[in-house]
């Protein structure tokens, strides 16, 4: 029998907050017989939905956390103020090692501060990185950093690279990983002096690095990791989304245009529902904030129980990779 995962959740991260995280906990709960779950919150608002939910209670444990940090409560504040933040006492119990990751749908400033705090970067790590899984024509592609430091150095950038390496070869099963530099060409000659750096650091490095990649080229999956800063990877994120959403606004607005429309809506409705299954963002869901010596996945913090699930589905992958284990590796290996 696998070894069981304990993952801690943040119950009152996000818009929705214990109504939604708590729920999909149970529902991952009776999904997966290795799972096993400490809801972090306040008590009397979490304890209704366990009672009578037909779950072990050895399988999960409730710690009271009185505080909650708003989602748009300064880092600062939320890291000085909030002490018993279900936030902090979440990402302590990774820290502690009676969690094996957190998962949290909350703030995510106060997020990246916190765990960045508690837990500390791993040996050769500057700053940790956001990264999310974007789909593409053929699978996924890995990007990062997708707004955790809107400024980067080159080094950062080539930390980064490694450390999205690190995640594609273990999530996905590849084992060299096509590493790219995000820019605003694939020539040499183009970028500013800090993806020329990241470049160079790069070309001489282990990874499978294949040079620049173009924002409209994503979608191709030309490159199994994406590498920026993240101010530049968050614009194009937002970009991707904001697109996909154009895309269904038009074709709801063309099948609604006439009886024509309507008829071709019905027939194409098959093809549509999988479209919208494939590009659904719940799907994807679950933010990895590599870099830190624990995992502790950011859920979007307007998930629904399906988008939840998902984002918890993450960290479990993430401890079946020991992701952190394997990031200490890489690195240790590209600089010896």
């Amino acid at each position: 029998m696998p070894t069981p995962v304990t993952i801690a959740l943040d119950a009152h991260g996000g818009d929705r907050g214990v109504e939604v995280c708590v729920p999909a906990g149970l529902a991952m709960l009776r999904e997966h017989a290795d799972l096993k779950l400490a809801f972090v919150g306040q008590r009397e608002l979490i304890e209704p939905y366990l009672q009578g939910a037909g779950i072990d209670g050895s399988r999960y444990t409730l710690h009271d956390a009185r505080q909650i940090v708003s989602m748009d409560e300064p880092p600062a504040e939320a890291l000085r103020k909030k002490k018993d933040s279900s936030m902090r006492v979440a990402i302590n119990l990774v820290k502690s090692g009676e969690a094996d990751a957190c998962v949290s749908a909350g703030n995510t400033g106060a997020l990246m501060a916190t765990a960045h705090f508690v837990l500390k970067t791993l040996p050769g790590i500057d700053r940790p990185a956001i990264m999310v899984p974007v789909p593409t024509m053929h699978g996924r592609t890995y990007m990062l950093d997708l707004g955790a430091n809107a400024d980067c150095s080159p080094e950062q950038l080539y930390q980064f690279a490694v450390m999205g390496a690190v995640v594609a070869k273990g999530i996905e099963n590849i084992e060299f990983p096509r590493v790219a530099l995000l820019n605003i060409g694939e020539e040499d000659i183009k970028g500013n002096e800090v993806v020329k750096g990241a470049a160079a650091l790069l070309s001489t490095s282990q990874l499978n690095y294949i040079g620049f990649i173009e924002a409209d080229r994503i979608p191709e999956q030309r490159a199994d990791v994406v590498v920026c800063d993240g101010f530049t990877g968050n614009v194009a994120l937002k970009s991707m989304e904001g697109t996909a959403r154009l895309v269904r606004h038009f074709l709801r607005q063309e099948f609604r245009s006439s009886f024509y429309g309507l008829l071709a809506a019905l027939v194409a409705r098959p093809v549509l529902r999988s479209l919208a299954g494939k590009l659904d963002p719940r799907r994807y869901n679950g933010a990895s904030l590599v870099g830190l010596n624990g995992i502790v996945i950011k859920s979007h913090g307007g998930a629904d129980e399906m988008a939840f699930s998902q984002a918890i589905r993450t960290a479990m992958l993430e401890v079946a990779k020991r992701v952190p284990d394997q990031i200490r590796k890489l690195v240790q290996e590209q600089v010896s």
